[in-house]
């Protein structure tokens, strides 16, 4: 058997698995679903790191036409989103099995839910744009049914918008396919891109605006300015493991789309200098500022993360539009320990409204005194997101800055660092001050000492996250080695 066949496994696995839970009657029975699910997510994982610790592998399913084969393949960049992925659906996904029982429809839910991770899966593995952009709308498409679980007036329409907002954003991606397709030599991804020098001669211009507009595209999907109005509709009516995913992994499809655009068709040469990077990094700083700030004064929990993530993922836009391998290495590892520490977040939130039906942040004063395990991870997650050492959202930040300072961009050299800086602030600015006010209530906090821990299979996947946050901020070594392979490949 061609040993490259096994690039499909993560795909179809996930997704017969999900359509099983939906359709197969035996496993409607609560224990059975459970265990299939986890079972499911663990055989996923353990495939995706056999895959990864090969040596690369190619796959090509079919063809649309002579031009437009649909492959996958392994790199270093797919090797990191599809391990970050497989490991944080399957913590996310022992959370659910026991979160959803208070939801209800757990099948629908987690049928959906492991079609998403295949979709994924293939968004991770593709080697070529086509495939990238087929796999991207697929896994839109299968997660807006995530949002409006409780189908209520809301959530229905949050997840409308959510799909708008997607419609949008691809769409605009769809003007760089073109580009691509008309003045690249290839569609398939290669280091340092593959635009045709002959081809391009006279159309700089015309493959700049292209650029950009691809950069807002892909960018609605990390929730970058002007589309970024999804997020905080949609997080706060969609179960909390749905928030999780879209938070901490969906995000990460628009910053892995920008990257392989940018680094691996379109080229850091070409776009280095023009006022196509400049607006670029401007939406990406803006979105930083503005982010934090609608965090700052947001009252509701699960709103105040999602705007927080508006804010965050566009560290990641912002190093990767420095195009210095200083800001490359900052984003990737950004990627990584935001995907963490959010998703740990939301399913902290999710806990916490479960056991105590209040979402407003000024409703948790004292909360510490009944959810102590909880509310402490919160703190060291508020920690790493702010980025204070030695968590490692601080190392992820370094980078970036060090990136920003080493790059010729004018005022943004010295003013990215500045609003980095200034984002950390506002992070402990609203973040801080739930597990301050948590753990000490002050006058006329006296809560109820009983305690309100959810079930070890809630809180052992927030513990695992938790750890994970902080133990890569203090041994960040390994990591930083992978990513600065990726860097030296592409600049």
């Amino acid at each position: 058997m061609n040993i490259s066949l096994q690039l499909i496994i993560p795909v179809l696995l996930p997704i017969c698995s999900g359509l099983s839970l939906g359709f197969f009657r035996p496993l409607r029975e609560p224990r059975a679903r459970q265990n299939f699910l986890v079972a499911a997510l663990a055989l996923n994982t353990a495939v995706v790191m056999t895959i990864i610790l090969q040596p690369d592998m190619r796959l090509e399913l079919f063809r649309l036409t002579d031009r437009l084969p649909i492959l996958l393949r392994t790199d270093e960049p797919a090797r990191l989103f599809c391990a970050l992925t497989a490991l944080i659906f399957m913590l996310v996904g022992i959370y659910s099995s026991s979160y959803m029982r208070h939801e209800g429809n757990e099948e629908r839910f987690h049928m959906f839910y492991l079609i998403v991770l295949g979709m994924l899966m293939g968004f991770g593995f593709s080697g070529n744009l086509t495939t990238l952009y087929l796999f991207l709308e697929m896994a839109t498409l299968s997660s807006v049914p995530l949002v409006p679980h409780s189908m209520k007036k809301e959530a229905v329409a949050a997840a409308f918008k959510y799909l708008y907002y997607s419609i949008a954003g691809t769409s605009l991606a769809l003007v760089g396919f073109f580009f691509i397709y008309t003045y690249g030599a290839t569609l398939e991804f290669a280091p340092g891109g593959i635009l045709d020098a002959q081809k391009i001669a006279g159309q700089e211009k015309h493959m700049l605006t292209a650029t950009l507009l691809t950069v807002v595209g892909f960018g609605a999907k990390a929730g970058m300015f002007p589309l970024h109005a999804w997020l905080p509709v949609a997080h706060p009516v969609a179960p909390s493991p749905a928030s999780a995913i879209l938070s901490g992994v969906i995000t990460k499809i628009g910053v892995f789309a920008v990257l392989r655009f940018t680094y691996y068709l379109i080229g850091a040469d070409f776009i280095r200098g023009t006022w196509a990077q400049t607006a670029w990094i401007s939406l990406a700083l803006f979105t930083v500022v503005m982010g934090s700030l609608l965090a700052f004064r947001e009252p509701e929990l699960k709103r105040r993360l999602a705007y927080s993530s508006i804010s965050q993922v566009s560290y990641i836009l912002f190093g990767l539009g420095t195009l210095t391998a200083g800001g490359l290495i900052g984003a990737l590892l950004h990627t990584v320990f935001h995907s963490i520490a959010k998703n740990a977040l939301f399913l902290i939130a999710g806990a916490i409204i479960l056991k105590t039906h209040k979402t407003g942040v000024a409703d948790l004063r004292g909360i510490g005194n009944q959810m102590p395990v909880t509310l402490g991870c919160f703190t060291l997650l508020a920690v790493t997101l702010a980025g204070i050492p030695p968590a490692s959202g601080f190392t992820s930040k370094w980078f970036i800055s060090v990136g920003s300072l080493a790059a010729d961009t004018g005022f943004f050299t010295w003013l990215g660092p500045v609003v980095l800086l200034s984002g950390a602030m506002l992070s402990a600015g609203y973040l801080f001050p739930i597990a301050i006010r948590g753990f000490f209530p002050g006058a006329g906090g006296d809560y109820d000492s009983d305690k309100l821990e959810p079930s070890l299979s809630m809180t052992i996947p927030v513990l695992l996250l938790t750890a994970a946050a902080v133990i890569l901020g203090i041994f960040p070594g390994a990591l930083i080695a992978f990513c600065e392979r990726i860097a030296i490949g592409l600049l």
